[in-house]
């Protein structure tokens, strides 16, 4: 079985034969000559190996073979048609596309007023979005899966460079009704005898708590993992542990009183959040502007 692709030339002239009924005609709408036209012709039917036309006098009449491959040759012209045209529109404002990659809590709390705010301003703008942890993102913008990736900025990963949009302070969260509740900075002495609630062991979120607290000679060892922070939360608002969060996921809760937040101790416990993306690639502006609406949606945050 022959895989040789088919001359687009000769297919076009196929095409323009069979819709004009004439190699004249033909000659004339490809602005060719109607030797080169019938040259065309003879070589595609060499190249498929049985004849597509009978010639009649001066007109032309398809074979069955000539049918199939009409209606084939219709089908190929109007996707290059179409891809033309999406080329094209890559050069018109605010068209194209944009794969965006977040993890769980960037996507509930920051990128939908950036995602609104984005649609006001590119409304033409094919949006896809990846909700992921940062490891995953990191290889998923390696391959070319997305375009931009809004996380903690990567630490170690020379391939890849972010524009940082915010940094936040990590804090213990408790019930009203646990003996932490009322203080500021946690008892050192205390810490080790807690069950703490935090996110995915394989973040890098949870890897900075890790180091931060062995560093600071704890064990940190008594986890619950969960993947969600709304999860989370519900769990540190019942006592069954010591959540580790930043302010602004919890505002809700801090301001009814359903959660209580008060330092680790007094080494803050700091993220750098930025929007990540394959070193030396050039930004488009669509790109641009999103981080710039991220670093604006992230000014707002409480942290």
């Amino acid at each position: 079985m022959r895989e040789d692709i088919i001359d687009s030339r000769q297919l076009l002239a196929f095409k323009t034969l069979a819709e004009t009924g004439s190699f004249t005609l033909a000659a004339k709408q490809l602005n060719l000559t109607q030797s080169a036209v019938s040259h065309s012709i003879k070589a595609l039917e060499e190249d498929l190996g049985c004849p597509l036309i009978n010639r009649l006098g001066r007109k032309i009449h398809l074979t069955e073979a000539g049918d199939i491959f009409l209606a084939a040759a219709d089908r190929i012209h109007r996707r290059m048609q179409r891809v033309r045209a999406d080329l094209g529109a890559l050069g018109r404002w605010g068209a194209g596309r944009l794969r965006i990659g977040a993890g769980p809590t960037a996507c509930q709390y920051i990128l939908p007023t950036v995602i609104r705010e984005f649609r006001q301003t590119f409304p033409d703008c094919q949006l896809s979005i990846s909700p992921n942890d940062a490891k995953e993102l990191s290889e998923e913008l390696r391959g070319n899966e997305i375009d931009l990736a809004l996380t903690l900025n990567p630490v170690g990963q020379d391939d890849l460079e972010s524009q940082t949009v915010f940094e936040d302070s990590l804090q213990f969260a408790v019930a009203p009704s646990h003996p932490w509740a009322g203080r500021k900075i946690a008892p050192p002495s205390e810490i080790d005898d807690q069950t703490f609630v935090t996110y995915s062991t394989r973040s890098l979120t949870f890897e900075l708590i890790r180091r931060h607290f062995r560093s600071e000679g704890y064990s940190f060892t008594r986890v619950i993992e969960l993947g969600s922070m709304e999860a989370i939360k519900e769990l540190v608002k019942i006592g069954i542990g010591v959540g580790v969060i930043a302010p602004w996921v919890a505002q809700k809760e801090i301001a009814e009183g359903s959660i209580h937040l008060l330092a680790p101790n007094r080494k803050p416990l700091k993220r750098s959040w930025g929007v990540s993306y394959v070193r030396g690639r050039k930004l488009s502006l669509i790109e641009e502007t999103f981080i710039g609406l991220c670093q604006s949606a992230c000014d707002c945050l409480e942290q």
